[in-house]
C-alpha cells in the first residue's frame, strides 16, 4: 500500500507511517490526519503490467487524480531486476558528480543532483523508459502523441561534513508564464524504495492550479520558480504537503505546475529518482535528448504513441557527454511562439 508522512515545516519530522487504502484514505478525513493531502494509487495488475494497458477504471483514476491532485502514482509498474541493474550505474555515477564538489550539477543545494541517465543500448530498458502504463496516462490528459524531449535524474545524496542535510525551497518547475490547461507531465521513477529517510521528494497536492503570480525568483536564476512564503502559509492551512513513500517499481506522474522540494537524504545510500517529460502534442518545446544512433529503430517503435525528440549519436559520443549536460535552469520548458491571446 502507500504511505506518507507529512511535514510541519522544511525540516524532515519522523512521524509514524500510515497504509492507507482509497476507502480510508476518506475515512480519515474527519480525523487530525490530513487524507487529503496523500496522492492516490493505481494498483497495477500483474494483466495490466504484461498487457502495458490499464483497466478504463484504474485509467479513470489516474485522470482524475492528476486533475484534481497534479500527481498520481503507479504501483507495481515496473519490474524490480530492470531498475537493480540500472541503479548501479547511476548510483556509481552520482558518487562521481558528488565529488567534483562546486562544480556537481546541483539543484538548490549540494545534496540533490541532477544526472542523466546514459542512453545507450547497455542500459536503455523500454519499460523503464517508454513505460507503455505512463504513455497511455499521460495521453488521457494531454491528448494523443505527447513528446518526450526531456530525460535526466534527480538524486538526493548521503550527507557529507561539507554537506549536511538541506532541503530545496518550495518551487514550480514551470517558472514562466504558462498555459492554465496540463501541458506538460513529469514521469518520475524512483530507482529505489522512495522515503522521508531518504529524501522523498516533498509534494504540495493541488497546487498545479496555481501560476506565476505564487513565484519568486525569474527563470535563469539558480533557485527560480520558490513559492512566496505567504503562498506556502496559506495553503499549508487548506492542504500541507507529505513526503510519499513510493515502493521501487512505482511510477509517479507530475504535472510540471505542481509546487514540491526536494528533501534530506539522512542515509548512507544514494537515491535516484529518474524523471522524463511529456509535453502535449501542441506544446512547442523544442529541447531534445542525445540517444546513442543504436537505439533510433526501437524508440521509432513508439511514434504512433510518443514522438520523440532526439538525437541519434555514435555510442561513444553519447558516453563521453552524459555526465557533462545541462542541469537546473539551463533547461527551458516554456515553448516557442508563445500564443498572443489572453484568457
Amino acid at each position: 500500500m502507500f504511505a506518507s508522512t507529512v511535514p510541519k515545516s522544511r525540516t524532515l519530522i519522523s512521524t509514524p507511517l500510515r497504509l492507507l487504502s482509497i476507502t480510508a484514505r476518506r475515512a480519515a478525513s474527519t480525523s487530525s490526519f490530513n487524507s487529503a493531502s496523500f496522492p492516490h494509487v493505481v494498483h497495477v495488475s500483474p494483466e495490466e503490467k504484461s498487457s502495458g494497458n490499464l483497466t478504463w477504471k484504474n485509467l479513470e483514476l489516474a485522470n482524475r487524480a492528476l486533475h484534481h491532485d497534479g500527481l498520481v502514482v503507479l504501483k507495481n509498474a515496473i519490474s524490480h531486476s530492470k531498475l537493480d541493474f540500472l541503479n548501479g550505474k547511476m548510483v556509481q555515477d552520482a558518487l562521481t558528480l558528488q565529488s567534483a564538489g562546486e562544480d556537481s550539477p546541483y539543484n538548490y543545494n549540494k545534496g540533490n543532483i541532477q544526472q542523466d541517465p546514459p542512453m545507450v543500448r547497455q542500459f536503455f530498458d523500454k519499460e523503464i523508459f517508454l513505460n507503455p502504463l505512463a504513455i497511455q496516462v499521460t495521453s488521457s490528459v494531454l491528448g494523443p502523441g505527447p513528446r518526450l524531449s526531456f530525460m535526466s535524474g534527480n538524486s538526493a545524496l548521503p550527507p557529507t561534513p561539507t554537506s549536511p542535510p538541506q532541503a530545496q525551497p518550495t518551487h514550480s518547475d514551470a517558472d514562466f508564464l504558462h498555459p492554465a490547461s496540463p501541458f506538460a507531465l513529469v514521469v518520475n521513477v524512483p530507482l529505489i524504495d522512495m522515503t522521508p529517510e531518504n529524501g522523498s521528494t516533498e509534494v504540495w497536492l493541488g497546487t498545479h492550479k496555481f501560476g506565476k503570480e505564487a513565484q519568486e525568483g525569474e527563470h535563469g536564476e539558480r533557485a527560480s520558480g520558490r513559492i512566496k512564503i505567504d503562498f506556502l502559509e496559506r495553503r499549508r492551512e487548506e492542504r500541507p504537503p507529505s513526503q510519499p513513500v513510493v515502493k521501487k517499481g512505482s511510477i509517479v506522474v507530475r504535472d510540471l505546475r505542481l509546487w514540491h522540494g526536494g528533501m534530506p537524504n539522512h542515509t548512507r545510500d544514494v537515491r535516484v529518482m529518474l524523471a522524463m517529460i511529456h509535453f502535449a502534442a501542441w506544446y512547442r518545446n523544442p529541447m531534445q535528448i542525445n540517444f546513442a544512433e543504436e537505439l533510433k529503430p526501437e524508440l521509432e517503435k513508439v511514434g504512433s504513441q510518443l514522438q520523440i525528440q532526439g538525437r541519434f549519436l555514435p555510442e561513444k559520443e553519447v558516453l563521453d557527454a552524459y555526465l557533462k549536460g545541462a542541469y537546473g535552469n539551463a533547461y527551458d520548458f516554456h515553448q516557442q511562439e508563445c500564443l498572443n491571446v489572453s484568457f
